[in-house]
């Protein structure tokens, strides 16, 4: 299992590489992707993505004040007003390619109308509004199979408190992961 402490403050390496080539990368490794993966893979944001270093901490829905569950929305204002920042989308892909060690999710459901047990979500800005459009990706193993995959919401979902998201810490604590973890 990917351990808080394993995730807290990880250096998340975005190197720019086109699409194709990120695609084949995923491949390479072994990553199956879903329907909305590809879709998002798509996007103009992988045209041409800027290399960048960033790092990135894993909170709950709970772990952000929301003990009852939140919708998307209420997740990633609870996230800004803890200080942390949504993820660029490119985060998905090199995120699944750097966590080799994520334990098998508890059930085999790939796709149940609901958020699937064992995901670690990616918080990023949703590129479109249209309900049916992925709003990201999220990262998951099921029968030791690593998977990325895109996810589709409504704003009237309710994520429950145990659900797993990833955001950036901001540049300025850098120096200090550790200073933001809620328990």
């Amino acid at each position: 299992m990917i351990r808080a402490a394993k995730i807290e403050g990880l250096l998340v390496q975005v190197d720019g590489r086109p699409r194709t080539q990120l695609v084949m990368t995923l491949r390479d490794a072994g990553v199956q992707l879903n329907t909305y993966a590809e879709t998002l893979l798509a996007h103009s944001t992988f045209d041409d993505p800027p290399g960048q270093t960033l790092r990135i901490v894993e909170r709950t829905v709970e772990q952000l004040g929301l003990e009852q569950g939140a919708v998307l929305s209420q997740v990633f204002a609870a996230a800004r007003k803890q200080g942390l920042e949504l993820c660029p989308l490119t985060v998905g892909p090199y995120l699944r390619l750097a966590l080799t060690d994520q334990a098998n999710a508890p059930d085999l459901v790939l796709s149940a109308g609901r958020s699937p047990a064992g995901a670690i979500h990616i918080g990023s800005e949703p590129v479109s509004e249209d309900v049916k459009y992925p709003k990201g990706f999220y990262l998951r193993v099921v029968d030791g199979q690593a998977w990325l995959r895109g996810y589709c919401c409504d704003d009237t979902y309710v994520w429950t408190p145990e659900q797993r998201f990833v955001f950036l810490l901001p540049e300025s604590e850098e120096d200090d992961p550790v200073s933001h973890y809620c328990s």
